[in-house]
């Protein structure tokens, strides 16, 4: 890596300058250690302030995306008697266009891969998700499979570990999805959990594995207090297997793409423009 090899020359040039000038033995040595580590931690804060200047430049233009869409919602609600499905279309579109030119924009990130050994798992890490979004799963499952200490996406999020079990179940990986998840969950304390005790239990209830699914949901409410993990715990445990749910996990679990989230009912209008009582 670069940081390391100018470190190491800067380092070497010191030692070399100490050695031309007659200075101790000692002071050469201390000299090209603090020439390294100094270089070193210098040009990782510059390249730092880069990388976050194009992360907050990619930030800024989802955000503005997502105000796009949103004062379009809003236009929507105001005419209650609208198309809900076309609506609903059109945000998809509009989802589909933002998220499409972000995974674009993740390409000004490749050229640090040179400056840090983990820029190319971060890389990989965003586009994982973005590409999860768009349902390009084969690029995705491409990326999951990618083996080697500086490859593949980082599972550091909850929701990062969750798609990488959601492409276990749908590849027929029961196994491995049951394996992702107890090597990983140790690392998600609280509430960060929610969404995987969700998932696993899921899982299970598809394999027609309620106990199971059962006795995960114990663990899962006690270890994350989630009202939705423990409404399916109650239910599971009065026998009503088939009103299990995980609808109260929200918007995270219908971004798995496992199931169709609810339709939103049209909004009635209670009166007309003058005054008049809606039928």
């Amino acid at each position: 890596m670069l940081p390391l090899l100018i470190s190491a020359a800067v380092s070497a040039a010191s030692v070399a300058a100490c050695v031309l000038t007659n200075t101790k033995s000692e002071t050469a040595g201390f000299c090209g250690v603090a020439g390294f580590f100094v270089t070193y931690f210098l040009v990782g804060f510059l390249v730092r302030r880069k990388v976050k200047a194009v992360q907050n430049e990619l930030q800024e233009q989802m955000e503005s995306g997502q105000k796009r869409m949103s004062r379009k919602i809003q236009q929507f609600q105001s005419k209650p008697n609208g198309n809900i499905k076309a609506i609903q279309r059109q945000l998809e579109k509009d989802q589909m266009e933002m998220i499409s030119s972000a995974l674009d924009f993740t390409k000004r990130l490749e050229p640090f891969k040179k400056w840090s050994t983990l820029m190319g798992r971060q890389i990989d890490t965003i586009r994982m998700q973005f590409l999860y979004q768009l349902k390009e799963f084969e690029q995705v499952d491409e990326l999951l499979a990618k083996k080697g200490l500086f490859k593949g996406p980082m599972m550091m999020e909850p929701i990062t570990l969750a798609m990488k079990m959601a492409r276990q179940y749908k590849n027929d990986d029961i196994k491995g999805a049951e394996k992702t998840f107890k090597r990983r969950i140790k690392w998600f304390r609280g509430s960060r959990g929610s969404l995987l005790y969700g998932l696993m239990s899921w899982i299970y209830m598809k394999q027609g594995e309620s106990e199971k699914a059962r006795q995960l949901l114990l663990k899962g409410k006690e270890a994350t207090s989630n009202e939705a993990l423990a409404s399916n715990w109650q239910l599971l445990s009065n026998n009503k297997d088939k009103s299990f749910s995980n609808a109260g996990l929200g918007e995270e679990w219908y971004a798995l793409y496992l199931e169709n989230p609810p339709t939103p009912k049209p909004q009635r209008m209670r009166g007309d423009a003058r005054g008049g009582r809606g039928f």
